[in-house]
């Protein structure tokens, strides 16, 4: 049986903690909503018709103009460190919590983004726009395609209202979903304000909802400091072996269950450059594609700051926050194996791993391509290797490379088939290149939003071959260089 929007049935565990955790409050309308996209796999998670979400009831629900019946809308306060520098409170600037869905999977919290004024909006004003809007719905779905541990995003939403940015641009809503929007600046907030009644209650809240497992441990701060740290070092991980870049790893933008939470200036690496800075704020660097490990480690630093009243003493701390770098270590490892098509781990393997990094970084080679035409080499016929040995503009330099490579492949079993398959299986040939993203924000701004949903069904498939959408895998054209994303939304 369908379900109208306004009796979605909806349960707030997170409206169940004191008020000040958050605040209570409406979203506020905008005029005259109209649907952009959905997504269906996203839609499916929830129980929910894509179809529906395209009528105006489920519009009118997910902009916030008729907010179900069973809703408590709320905003949550956090604190955070912002590029590297403690931003005092922070909070729910733009986004509302509806509430949470049961899921066969467990809750599944639905939050409006871009839904008006908060308390934390701070000089902002409550909205999103368009052209972030579906920045952040294209990647969040993008990346749930690539086995990234992610927030997921159900719906846009779009008015004509007008929002000031560097010009006007249009409001959009974004209905974003997770089992949890909690953060390590939600903790940080009641640590900073010397408040250890509220942070063992977020604390035991969170064990209880999302860790239970930790609950019996003889420390179960620790236990819980010890999980967030390991999921937080495979998520970063993930973004290492396929080239995407978050662009504002603040500690407010991390979240407790280590899913890639706040797309705004992300990017995927196209030519290979160690030091690419996605986002154009961030003029230190502090972001680029080779820090993000490390800086994956010093927010859970943070984190474990935040919650040593809790753990008791800064041995046990330390000793949680010493899983980051094995179980990075670890997770890179297994993936560039994958990605290489190595199905058995030899000691020299590191080797050949820096080596190929460094050759990509000296070549500037486009990254996604790498990897997908590399899975068409053959062992015993180099003649054949034009589809990666063309990414070079100096050949030689690949074919030093693949004499090593090959070399490595013939401690392996299997065939050259085989090792394509399970490569094809984990390296992508479609990615969310922001050249990709700007043509569908061009015609979505003209009220064609065909491109949108024609590339969340691309991005829903990334390891396909896709033969009638050949050009979505193509190298970006000459005007993208000109592109530039940042903190603006």
């Amino acid at each position: 049986m369908a379900i109208n929007a306004a009796d979605l049935p909806l349960k707030n565990a997170f409206a169940e903690l004191p008020s000040a955790f958050y605040t209570r409050l409406m979203p506020t309308p905008l005029p005259a909503p109209y649907f952009v996209a959905a997504s269906s796999s996203a839609a499916a998670l929830v129980g929910l018709d894509v179809a529906a979400l395209a009528q105006d009831d489920f519009v009118a629900a997910f902009t916030g103009n008729a907010v179900p019946a069973r809703a408590k809308p709320l905003s949550a306060v956090y604190s955070g460190h912002q590029f590297g520098v403690w931003a005092g409170q922070l909070g729910d600037g733009r986004a509302i919590l509806l509430g949470q869905l049961d899921t066969p999977a467990g809750p599944m919290e639905l939050q409006l983004k871009g839904a008006g004024l908060t308390p934390y909006s701070r000089m902002g004003d409550g909205r999103a726009v368009l052209r972030s809007s579906i920045r952040e719905f294209l990647c969040s779905e993008a990346m749930a395609a690539l086995n990234i541990p992610t927030t997921r995003a159900l719906m846009i939403t779009g008015s004509d209202q007008g929002v000031m940015r560097e010009t006007v641009e249009s409001s959009a809503v974004a209905t974003r979903m997770a089992p949890s929007f909690v953060r390590f600046g939600s903790f940080e907030h009641w640590y900073a304000r010397q408040r250890p009644d509220e942070l063992r209650i977020l604390a035991d809240y969170v064990i209880a909802a999302f860790y239970p497992e930790l609950a019996g441990e003889s420390n179960p701060y620790k236990a819980l400091l010890a999980e967030v740290t390991r999921r937080t070092a495979h998520m970063i991980a993930h973004w290492q072996a396929v080239g995407f870049m978050h662009g504002v790893m603040n500690t407010d933008n991390m979240s407790i269950l280590g899913l890639t939470l706040d797309y705004g200036p992300f990017g995927f690496m196209e030519a290979f450059d160690s030091q690419h800075i996605c986002n154009h704020t961030d003029q230190q660097g502090r972001y680029s594609y080779a820090n993000q490990p490390d800086v994956g480690h010093w927010n859970c630093h943070k984190l474990g700051q935040a919650l040593l009243p809790l753990i008791g003493n800064v041995e046990d701390a330390q000793e949680a926050l010493d899983v980051y770098q094995g179980a990075f270590a670890a997770k890179i490892d297994e993936l560039l194996h994958a990605k290489l098509g190595l199905d058995v781990a030899l000691p020299e393997d590191g080797q050949l791993f820096a080596a190929m990094f460094a050759l990509l970084d000296r070549h500037h080679v486009d990254f996604t391509q790498f990897f997908r035409k590399l899975g068409m080499l053959q062992l015993e016929l180099p003649t054949l290797d034009a589809p990666v040995r063309d990414l070079f503009i100096e050949r030689d330099a690949f074919d030093a490379w693949a004499v090593t490579y090959r070399a490595r492949l013939r401690h392996e079993h299997r065939t050259d088939s085989e090792r394509r398959r399970a490569m094809d299986a984990v390296n992508p040939k479609y990615v969310l290149r922001n050249y990709l993203a700007q043509v569908a924000i061009d015609k979505a701004n003209n009220k064609d939003f065909s491109e949108v949903a024609t590339l969340l069904a691309v991005l829903e498939h990334p390891f396909d071959e896709q033969h009638d959408n050949e050009a979505y895998a193509a190298l970006p054209p000459d005007w993208a260089s000109h592109l530039e994303v940042s903190c603006s939304s």
